[in-house]
């Protein structure tokens, strides 16, 4: 999955363009959503499209009319669901909505489609907006930690206002801990203890120590980050300083934030990323992990619910999905990714974003503005089916009801790791995903990581000169 749920559901991250943009290029997609059949939604309403279904969306929709009458009486808010495996899949199916020339206004986007979008100007830079609201939104930029911001910028420009994320934590099953006598693992615990606990879980009949499942959020790429490697060279985009001099002026945490991440030329077959998918290989070889499937996590949960698994990668929205899946507070916990070469974490943001061929942008900057705010953040997220991007959100009345006890671990994350960064996610997203479930399920099956990740450096390569 992406790390980020849709509001009020479940999701998962993969493969966009194949499916849905039919022979219209991007190029011809942008231009559609420049100018539009109908330039939006019709006068009097305002549409947004959530990734998720349409029952869970029309309830969200019911909840939000009250607040969207007090910016616009006149206006009917509409949430279009649009349902998939993954983030690819959604993006896929809003770019066939674009070319039929039935765009929306207001789209919630997580990392994953953010560069794609923007590069293909289907959305607006939020950057005079912002400006001209800066006192307004003073209280969320000090709310709201500035790697989730930074993720939402691209070549300079803020392109969307984050009001959720997830980061690749480990979540483990206090029962089966107790029962191989290992401890509670430490935030500073190492591969080594992970893989002395992992070894003493494993001795239980009919019990994986550790699942996962193949994706680019939370996958092997967990151990890639935290062996110090990506998929493609790192790097920021010049500008910013509009927002990070006066957001967040005086901010430690702002200090070298710049316009975006710039992904630059792929890296895949690196030693470092080769070492990561290899140690994945040998955790199967080992019998200390099942070989994985494409998918998201949501069977995923339900083996770690059922006490299949020990331990697996997960983020805040993990505590609401297991707690659905029946388990109980207590029964689980979380802390941070064992420390490799380095204990840094992935993570991906969520955020609303604006249509260009919008006519009514000046409301939906209304709405976004509405929708970032800590009252309204219940209403699309209830349950814990997603890590509140606002600190003042993460808390222990929260987590109450459905663990886990080391909470803080969710946005400590990021205020205790600063070299946490977003998942690679470039403008050819789809193709970038789709080439590393199929070259992660070829290393996995013929357990050779290099030949496979070479493969993978040539399917890069090839996407993006193309792009």
């Amino acid at each position: 999955m992406s790390g980020i749920h849709p509001p009020g559901g479940t999701l998962a991250r993969r493969t966009l363009l194949k499916a849905g943009a039919g022979s219209l290029s991007l190029a011809a997609l942008a231009d559609l959503a420049a100018c539009g059949k109908d330039g939006g939604s019709s006068s009097k309403s305002l549409k947004m499209l959530y990734f998720g279904e349409q029952a869970a969306a029309t309830q969200l929709q019911n909840r939000l009319q009250p607040q969207i009458a007090k910016l616009d009486a006149s206006i009917k808010f509409e949430i279009s669901a649009i349902n998939g495996t993954d983030w690819n899949d959604f993006l896929a199916k809003v770019l066939t909505q674009i070319a039929a020339g039935t765009p929306p206004d207001i789209i919630s986007v997580a990392t994953e489609g953010l560069q794609l979008m923007a590069s293909k100007e289907l959305a607006i830079p939020l950057d005079d907006y912002v400006t001209k609201d800066l006192s307004a939104l003073k209280e969320y930029f000090a709310d709201i930690h500035p790697a989730l911001v930074e993720s939402m910028m691209y070549q300079g420009h803020l392109w969307e206002l984050p009001d959720s994320f997830n980061a690749g934590n480990m979540f483990y099953s206090t029962e089966l801990f107790q029962r191989a006598g290992v401890a509670p693992p430490s935030e500073t615990w190492t591969l080594d203890d992970f893989e002395s606990a992992a070894t003493k879980i494993a001795r239980f009949k009919g019990i994986n120590a550790f699942g996962w499942v193949v994706r680019l959020w939370g996958s092997w790429t967990s151990f890639m980050y935290a062996n110090n490697a990506n998929l493609l060279e790192e790097g920021k985009y010049d500008g910013g300083d509009w927002l990070w001099n006066k957001a967040y002026a005086g901010d430690a945490a702002a200090a070298g934030r710049k316009g975006g991440w710039k992904w630059g030329a792929p890296t895949a077959n690196s030693d470092a990323t080769v070492e990561a998918l290899d140690y994945m290989i040998q955790l199967t070889k080992k019998g200390l992990s099942p070989s994985p499937d494409v998918g998201g996590g949501g069977t995923l949960q339900g083996l770690f619910a059922s006490n299949r698994i020990g331990m697996s990668i997960g983020g805040g929205f993990w505590a609401g999905g297991l707690a659905n899946a029946g388990m109980k507070n207590g029964s689980f916990d979380v802390t941070m990714f064992p420390k490799w070469k380095s204990q840094r974490h992935l993570f991906g943001a969520g955020g609303y974003a604006i249509f260009k061929s919008s006519k009514k942008k000046d409301l939906a900057w209304e709405v976004l503005k509405l929708l970032v705010k800590p009252d309204t953040f219940e209403l699309v997220f209830p349950g814990n089916v997603t890590t509140p991007g606002r600190k003042s959100l993460v808390t222990a009345a929260r987590y109450s009801k459905t663990g886990p006890k080391h909470w803080p671990v969710f946005y400590d994350t990021l205020t205790k790791h600063p070299d946490t960064a977003p998942i690679p996610a470039p403008p050819y997203y789809n193709a970038l995903a789709t080439a590393l479930n199929q070259r992660t399920t070829q290393a996995i099956s013929s357990g050779n990581a290099k030949a496979a990740l070479d493969g993978l450096q040539a399917d890069l390569e090839k996407a993006a000169g193309a792009s």
